[in-house]
């Protein structure tokens, strides 16, 4: 077990508030920071383009960075392409599979709105869409995936942990069926990678993506998306930096990555992310889901004690504890929270509506923890909740 409080000194936001949103974006440490300083201070240039010093160093420190992510997800870095954020990721397979007419894709009704609507939208060009409900504490069945695979069926899009739920999804079980029937699956990592081991090469997924931002702790503005047959998906995007040769009358892509990063590239941003990833592998993902999990446990069980607090998801959860104060609600809550305690969590619909419409409510409380988080934390928000829970009553 790694020292939670000497990590902390890496996150100096963390002296100020009680950060519980880390669901939303996690809290970018020092060093990584300090990467991307170095980079606007020391090297500055553009990636790819250029013969001089700092075009090289520049170069060289984004493709280390790649090579990092790459060795992080046991990926292979040919295909591990950089993004602005799983949403990009997502989109960019969506626009770029070559879908014909009649074609059909399965996802299911707890994902974020960006691994829903980008399917929603292929409905308008004759692509049919299957939404597969969860139980009530919001686990897909494999089978029920299974069930919905036809013969036109081409794409399985699922999240592996829930942002709503926090429920942890069977993908590696969705991908073995989804291969005996050929089918090819999107696996969306916003809330497992760096929370979680994730082994790319063992889950086997032909598409996975990742916000940087989250349990990667890079910076926001930063994305990963592994494509396991790089040939098969279009650029979104066409301009400098991805083509090997342009004429009057056509032009050739370049292969992966390059073919998927067009434009002036987030240098600082994969730099900082790249110096991230190197800061969780030094502390061991298995620690900090170890860690994040028993934080999770606790404060689920604690808070469901409290008379008139609801907690939704199942028993065994990541990281994630929605929750609900009857009679209240859960904008109020967070506000309660912030300003007596300066206590952060999310509240809302958590960019995933059908999800939260499933639970039949307005909206939840959302606590989620990271690596830095600690017990006395979780302490001090189950005193809080309390306090509230009690004055309503």
């Amino acid at each position: 077990m790694y020292d939670v409080h000497s990590v902390r000194e890496d996150f100096p936001v963390l002296k100020e508030v009680i950060y519980l949103d880390n669901a939303a974006t996690t809290q970018t440490p020092v060093p990584a920071v300090k990467a991307m300083d170095e980079y606007f201070f020391k090297y500055a240039g553009n990636h790819g383009r250029g013969a001089h010093r700092l075009a090289r160093e520049t170069t060289n420190h984004y493709e280390d960075a790649r090579e990092n992510v790459a060795d992080f997800l046991n990926a292979d870095v040919k295909k591990t392409i950089f993004t602005r954020n799983a949403t990009e990721g997502i989109n960019v397979i969506a626009r770029g599979f070559p879908w014909e007419d009649g074609d059909h894709v399965i996802v299911t009704l707890v994902e974020h709105h960006s691994n829903l609507l980008p399917w929603m939208r292929l409905r308008k060009e004759g692509v049919d869409l299957t939404i597969v409900k969860p139980d009530a504490t919001g686990v897909v069945d494999p089978e029920d995936i299974a069930s919905a695979v036809t013969e036109r069926t081409r794409l399985i899009a699922i999240t592996q942990v829930s942002n709503v739920f926090g429920s942890i999804q069977d993908v590696s079980r969705v991908i073995r069926t989804a291969r005996r029937e050929d089918v090819r699956v999107l696996v969306d990592g916003s809330q497992s990678a760096g929370h979680m081991a994730v082994d790319l090469g063992s889950m086997d997924p032909d598409f996975f993506v990742t916000p940087g931002h989250k349990g990667l702790l890079g910076p926001q503005g930063t994305g990963v998306l592994y494509i396991r047959e790089p040939d098969l998906i279009e650029p979104l995007f066409l301009g400098g930096g991805m083509v090997r040769a342009v004429t009057d009358l056509d032009y050739e892509i370049e292969a992966s990555p390059s073919k998927f990063e067009a434009g002036t590239p987030n240098m600082p941003g994969a730099i900082g992310l790249g110096r991230a990833v190197e800061y969780v592998k030094d502390i061991g993902v298995k620690n900090i889901e170890r860690h994040e999990l028993a934080l999770a446990k606790d404060a689920a069980r604690r808070l469901a004690a409290i008379e008139g607090v609801e907690v939704y998801g199942p028993k065994e959860r990541a990281s994630v504890v929605p929750f609900n104060v009857t009679g209240m609600n859960a904008h109020d809550v967070a506000m309660i929270l912030d300003q007596t305690r300066k206590i952060c969590v999310r509240s809302g619909y958590h960019c995933a509506i059908p999800g939260i419409g499933f639970l039949g409510v307005d909206g939840t409380v959302r606590a989620s923890f990271a690596l830095y988080n600690t017990q006395e934390e979780v302490d001090k928000l189950i005193e809080t909740v309390l306090n509230v829970a009690a004055f309503v009553a």
